[in-house]
């Protein structure tokens, strides 16, 4: 029954993705119709353009980042892979996420591993964690801005979401998953709460949530930076946490392009206007995008070795 309903499941995820396209582009069209004039007149000094200077940097290491703690994943499941090689892995295969499909970063990761020697299993496991871990940090930094009374019931989400992640929850759904993308049946699993993986996945998310922000402060005027970026802190990171996590897990453009984008501007646009918000989303996603292909290009062995101080 299940092989009978799957072309027809399959169907269904490809026009919804494409109605979730439409949709984030409708809105962003009409938001960038509405504001074009506003966007225009936007300038940016000296300083500004040092600080998405510096953003870019933020967001590279953030990318650097993310890939030692899938190193960290990978020793977790008792693979002894050199530091420089699973980084120089993860940022070359980084860019693949852009192509049609959203996944074949993913695929590049587990071939790459298997050709070293890691099983097939736990490759795909390794893969199948990190976003996972990405996602309820994210999630975690998103509710926990939420203010007042409010709060609550975030943090009811927060902690279910932190206990998804324990080894009897998770080992079970880790195997499931690990057989659906065709790993072998060999018995894998997480010995202990991955708290340490988590915390570097927060340490993620506060680097590329600090790339956002100083792209919004080379945008917003240096006369209401203060109050508007540092006053307002915690719910900037908090709307920063929970577009990126919608830009992972909603099926929409590869790379979550758009749907941060749309996310970010509707929950932020009474605090920061339209036109702000507009520009610092089109320079974040550049930035990004940078960052990924100097990556890349770190990615190269000599580079990489030499970073990391290791053969």
């Amino acid at each position: 029954m299940l092989k009978a309903i799957k072309p027809a499941l399959m169907r269904l995820k490809l026009y919804l993705r494409w109605v979730i396209i439409g949709v984030t582009l409708f809105f962003l069209g009409k938001t960038v119709k509405d504001n074009w004039r506003e966007v225009a007149v936007i300038h940016i000094n000296g300083v500004g353009w040092g600080m998405l200077a510096l953003a870019l940097f933020v967001t590279l290491l953030a990318h650097i980042w993310a890939a030692w703690v899938w190193s960290w994943i990978l020793c977790w499941f008792k693979q002894n892979i050199p530091l420089s090689f699973a980084v120089r892995v993860y940022l070359k295969t980084n860019i693949a996420k852009y192509l049609p499909g959203n996944v074949w970063h993913f695929y590049a990761r587990i071939f790459a591993m298997t050709e070293v020697g890691v099983p097939p299993g736990v490759a795909t496991l390794s893969v199948l964690l990190e976003p996972l871990l990405m996602a309820v940090a994210a999630l975690s930094l998103a509710l926990a801005g939420i203010p007042g009374l409010l709060a609550i019931p975030g943090l009811l989400c927060a902690s279910v979401a932190l206990l998804l992640i324990h080894p009897r929850i998770l080992n079970p759904a880790l195997q499931l998953a690990a057989q659906a993308k065709g790993a072998t049946s060999e018995v894998i699993r997480l010995e202990r709460y991955p708290l340490v993986l988590l915390l570097g996945e927060v340490g993620f998310l506060g680097l590329r949530g600090a790339g956002f922000l100083l792209t919004l402060a080379a945008i917003v005027s240096p006369e209401t930076l203060h109050i508007k970026i540092l006053y307002k802190l915690p719910l900037l990171l908090s709307a920063f946490s929970f577009a990126w996590l919608l830009g992972l897990v909603v099926p929409g453009a590869p790379g979550g392009i758009g749907v941060f984008e749309a996310t970010v501007t509707g929950i932020l646009e009474r605090d920061f206007g339209a036109a702000a918000l507009l520009s610092a989303a089109a320079f974040y996603r550049l930035t990004s995008v940078l960052a990924e292909v100097m990556g890349a290009l770190i990615g190269a062995k000599k580079l990489c070795c030499f970073i990391f101080k290791l053969k």
